[in-house]
C-alpha cells in the first residue's frame, strides 16, 4: 500500500506559524522533511509553555521514533546545525533520527562575509533585507557550479583542491572590490574538516529514504521555510529569498515526484506580517501595526528584527493558493485579533484609479497599489480556551468563513493561542 505525502507551505511573507502546524500534524507522520532554505529562517513551536526555535532542523525533531530529513534543497550551515542539536540534546528533546542529505550545499565562512559586504554597499533604497547568514551567496555558488556539498566534506583531498580554487576567486572579490583582508585558506579548510566527522553520522540519501517510506505505506510530511511571497520566482523580487518556498520546491529540494503529493496545506496568519524590505500593500504604519506587533510578539525568530504588521491581504492569499495548488488552509494567531472593535481585510487593490482583484506579478506595480478594505465586526472574547468552532464568538466564525469563501479552501486547523494545545482541528 502506497503511503501519503503532505506539504506545509507558507502563504504570506514567512513567519506564518508553519512550525506549529508541522508539530500538530506530525504525530500521524513517520518522516518529516525540510526541503529548502537555510538558517535565515526560524520555525517556533511552543510545547507546555516552553519555546523551541528551529532554524535548519525539521520541526519534527521533538518526536521520538520519527525520521527527520534535511533535503538537498536546503543550504546547511553546520555550526548552526550543531548548535541546534546541542540545545535539543541538553533538554532531552532530540528525539527523532536525523538524516542530512549529502547533496545539500554547505554555507561556507566566505558566504557570510560576502553576504554582509554586498548588503553593506547597497544604498538604503536598494537593500534587500538579507539576514547576512550567507544563504544567497551559497545558492549563487550552487547554480554557478562552484558550491561545496555535504558529500564533498567527506573527501579531504578533493575538498582541498576544490576549496583552493573557490577561495582564490572569493578572495579576489573580497580584496579587489571590497578592499577587505583576504580569508585564510588554512582557517577555512580546517573549519570544513572539523565539520566532516560530526556530520558523517547523519549523512544519507534523502530522496531514497522518502521513496522507501512511501513504498512502505508510511506518511511523509514536507515543510518549507519562508513563504510564497518570498519565493525567488513567484515572490516580490528582488525582495525575496534565494530558493523556492512554494510547493514546487518540494520536488527539486527532495527528489520526490509531483504525483506523490496528496495534500498541500497553506499556512497563513489571521493578519499579515513581513520582515525586511519590499512591498507590503496592507501594512499599517500607525497604531494598529504597533498593536499587532506587540500583541502577536512579532519579532523574528532568527534575527529578533521587528516585523512589519498589517491586515490580512486576501488578494495575495488567493494568489498564493493558486501558485501552490493548495488544498487546505491552516489559519494561525486568530487570538491576536481578540479585543478589536473592528477587523479589516484587504479584498482588492487600486492602481492608477482602477480596481485590481488579481495579484500583480510586477513588483513595481505592487509597491504602488492602495489596499481596498472590507470591515468586519470585531470580538472581545478570549479565544484561547476554544477547541471547536462552536466555542468561538460569532464574529470570529464569520471572519473565518469569509476567508474560506474567498479562497475556496477549507480551514482545517485554527490557532487560537500560542501553545500547542490551543488549536482547533476540523475534519474538512
Amino acid at each position: 500500500m502506497r503511503g501519503t505525502a503532505e506539504v506545509i507551505v507558507g502563504m504570506q511573507w514567512g513567519d506564518e506559524g508553519k512550525g506549529r502546524v508541522v508539530d500538530a500534524v506530525m504525530p500521524k507522520c513517520d518522516v518529516v522533511v525540510r526541503y529548502q532554505g537555510g538558517a535565515n529562517a526560524g520555525h517556533t513551536v511552543i510545547v507546555e509553555g516552553k519555546k523551541y526555535v528551529f532554524h535548519i532542523l525539521p520541526s519534527g525533531m521533538l518526536y521520538s521514533g520519527k525520521v527527520c530529513v534535511v533535503g538537498n534543497g536546503v543550504v546547511v550551515d553546520p555550526d548552526r546545525l550543531f548548535e541546534e542539536l546541542g540545545e535539543l540534546s541538553s533538554q532531552g528533546m532530540d528525539r527523532a533520527r536525523l538524516v542530512v542529505s549529502g547533496s545539500a550545499h554547505v554555507v561556507m565562512p566566505y558566504h557570510k562575509v560576502l553576504d554582509q559586504l554586498e548588503e553593506s554597499v547597497r544604498s538604503k533604497e536598494k537593500r534587500i533585507g538579507t539576514t547576512g547568514q550567507g544563504i544567497g551567496p551559497c545558492y549563487v555558488d550552487k547554480f554557478n557550479r562552484t558550491g561545496i556539498r555535504v558529500y564533498d566534506l567527506m573527501h579531504p583531498d578533493m575538498l582541498r583542491d576544490k576549496l583552493d580554487y573557490i577561495l582564490g576567486l572569493k578572495n579576489q572579490i573580497i580584496t579587489r572590490i571590497y578592499k577587505e583582508t583576504p580569508m585564510s585558506f588554512d582557517a577555512v579548510y580546517e573549519k570544513a574538516m572539523s565539520w566532516s566527522e560530526r556530520l558523517s553520522v547523519y549523512i544519507g540519501d534523502g530522496s531514497a529514504i522518502i521513496a522507501k517510506a512511501l513504498n512502505e505505506g508510511k506518511c511523509v510530511l514536507f515543510e518549507g521555510a519562508q513563504g510564497t511571497l518570498l519565493d525567488i520566482d513567484h515572490g516580490t523580487y528582488p525582495y525575496v529569498t534565494s530558493s523556492n518556498p512554494t510547493c514546487g520546491g518540494v520536488f527539486t529540494g527532495t527528489g520526490v515526484g509531483p504525483k506523490s503529493i496528496d495534500k498541500i496545506i497553506g499556512v497563513a496568519k489571521a493578519y499579515c506580517t513581513r520582515v525586511g524590505e519590499g512591498p507590503f500593500p496592507s501594512e499599517d504604519l500607525g497604531e494598529m501595526g504597533k498593536y499587532l506587533r506587540e500583541k502577536g510578539r512579532e519579532y523574528g525568530a532568527t534575527t529578533g528584527r521587528p516585523r512589519r504588521c498589517g491586515w490580512l491581504d486576501l488578494v495575495a492569499l488567493k494568489y498564493a493558493a493558486r501558485i501552490n495548488g493548495a488544498t487546505h488552509l491552516a489559519l494561525t494567531k486568530l487570538d491576536v485579533l481578540s479585543g478589536l472593535e473592528e477587523i479589516k481585510v484587504c479584498v482588492a487593490y487600486e492602481y492608477e484609479g482602477k480596481k485590481l482583484e488579481d495579484y500583480p506579478a510586477d513588483t513595481w506595480m505592487l509597491s504602488q497599489v492602495k489596499p481596498l478594505y472590507r470591515t468586519f465586526k470585531g470580538f472581545s472574547e478570549d479565544t484561547r480556551g476554544a477547541r471547536a468552532m462552536e466555542d468561538l464568538p460569532q464574529a470570529a466564525r464569520d471572519y473565518v468563513k469569509f476567508i474560506e469563501d474567498q479562497t475556496g479552501l477549507p480551514v482545517m486547523m485554527l490557532g487560537v493561542g500560542p501553545d500547542r494545545k490551543e488549536t482547533i482541528y476540523r475534519e474538512v
